[in-house]
C-alpha cells in the first residue's frame, strides 16, 4: 500500500534521518543508493519519491515479477535482492554530501558487504562510487575490484533528476546485471 504524500514540514523533519537496510545474508544483488532523499526518509522506504525510476526499472529489467511499491521493499529479500545506501543520512540532494562523507560511507559499505556477502554489490551512481572508493576513472558496469567475494557493478543513478540516462537505457543496463547475476547463480538469463 502506497504511503500518503508527506507535507513540506514532514519533508524538512526528515533531514538527516536514515532508512533501514533491506538486507539478508547471501543475496544475489545488494543495490546501493547514494543516500536517502527527504521524501524517502519521510515515508521510510527506499527510492520512495514519485518519479524515481528504481522500482519501474527493476521490474522492466526482470528483477521483480511485477512493479513493487516502495512500501513492498522487503518482498525483494525472498527474490535474492536487497537495498542499502552509501551514506545513511537523508538530504534534499546528494550534492549536499561531502567527499569525506562519501569516503566514510564507502568504508562502512565495504564492512557491510564483507559481513552480508552478496554475490554482487550494485552501486547506483558512478560519481559517488568514484569518490567513495577512490577510483576516479571507473566506468559503468562490472568493476575489477571486488569486496571479499562480492563483485562490484556500477549502474546509473535512477533518480528522475538524472537526465543523462533515459528509462530504456536504465532498463538495458539493469537487465545486463540481472543476466550476469543469474548466470553466476546458475539460473541462466
Amino acid at each position: 500500500m502506497a504511503a500518503s504524500r508527506p507535507t513540506r514540514a514532514e519533508l524538512e523533519a526528515a533531514r538527516n534521518k536514515t532508512v533501514a537496510d533491506v538486507i539478508a545474508p547471501g543475496l544475489r544483488v545488494l543495490f546501493c543508493g547514494i543516500n536517502p532523499g527527504l521524501y524517502t526518509a519521510a515515508i521510510g522506504h527506499h527510492f520512495g519519491r514519485p518519479g524515481n525510476r528504481f522500482w519501474p526499472t527493476l521490474h522492466r529489467a526482470g528483477f521483480t515479477p511485477r512493479l513493487f511499491d516502495p512500501s513492498e521493499e522487503r518482498q525483494l529479500l525472498p527474490l535474492g535482492y536487497g537495498i542499502t545506501n552509501l551514506v545513511a543520512r537523508a538530504t534534499a540532494s546528494a550534492c549536499e554530501l561531502t567527499d569525506d562523507e562519501l569516503r566514510a560511507g564507502g568504508e562502512t559499505l565495504r564492512q557491510k558487504v564483507l559481513l552480508w556477502k552478496p554475490q554482487f554489490l550494485a552501486l547506483l551512481g558512478i560519481s559517488a562510487y568514484r569518490v567513495a572508493f577512490q577510483h576516479p576513472r571507473a566506468t559503468l558496469g562490472l568493476q575489477q575490484e571486488t569486496i571479499g567475494e562480492s563483485r562490484v557493478w556500477i549502474l546509473p543513478n535512477p533518480s528522475g533528476l538524472n537526465a543523462h540516462y533515459q528509462s530504456p537505457d536504465l532498463v538495458r543496463m539493469f537487465r545486463q546485471l540481472r543476466k550476469v547475476a543469474n548466470a553466476a547463480d546458475g539460473q541462466g538469463g
